[in-house]
């Protein structure tokens, strides 16, 4: 199933050239416009900071997660076993599960839980689900590496919504309380 699913969707690369240049886009870029949400989130709402903390935490918990995952065993890419329309240059490493998915599933996924924060989880969580795709579409990553990589960043996200929440909760405020002990020193050294 891995197999017919990635070879549907990567049998549509190079059939057209705009088509292509967006999936290369989306692929290689769009983590940078989760981190750019959660800078905006950061600076445009002060009473989500803490939730943003987790939300970084979270991809931390389940980039280690992959890490893990990936000392364990090796899954080839499917430009190495295979020939596929490849639109992006990748190294020939394992490709379950996928960093880049991972990454974008684990802050959407905390920004779900939080019910302030839902929206822009769900739209976050969509986008990732799009991101993902582009990369089987490109050829670097079989679909089930995309799913697996949601179930990471799921599996992190219960982790740190149960048994890690109140540690989590601490170190959260004590940085938040730091940061604002010096955002308020820059403001008076200003003044």
């Amino acid at each position: 199933m891995n197999q017919s699913l990635f070879l549907a969707i990567n049998s549509l690369a190079g059939r057209n050239v705009v088509v292509d240049r967006i999936a290369v886009l989306v692929a290689n870029y769009l983590p940078l416009l989760f981190i750019a949400s959660a800078l905006w989130l950061w600076f445009a709402n002060r009473d989500v900071r803490e939730r943003l903390l987790a939300a970084g935490e979270n991809v931390l918990l389940a980039m280690g997660i992959n890490l893990a995952i990936t000392l364990g065993s090796f899954h080839p890419r499917p430009f190495m076993v295979q020939r596929v329309h490849l639109l992006i240059r990748h190294a020939p490493e394992t490709s379950f599960p996928s960093d880049h998915a991972t990454f974008m599933f684990a802050l959407a996924f905390l920004l779900l839980a939080e019910t302030r924060l839902r929206g822009t989880g769900l739209i976050l969580a969509v986008l990732a689900l799009f991101g993902g795709t582009a990369r089987v579409f490109c050829g670097v990553h079989y679909p089930f590496d995309i799913f697996g990589s949601a179930l990471v960043a799921l599996a992190a996200t219960a982790l740190l919504r149960f048994p890690l929440a109140r540690p989590a909760t601490a170190l959260n405020r004590a940085i938040l309380h730091r940061y604002d002990l010096l955002a308020t020193r820059l403001a008076a050294t200003r003044h």
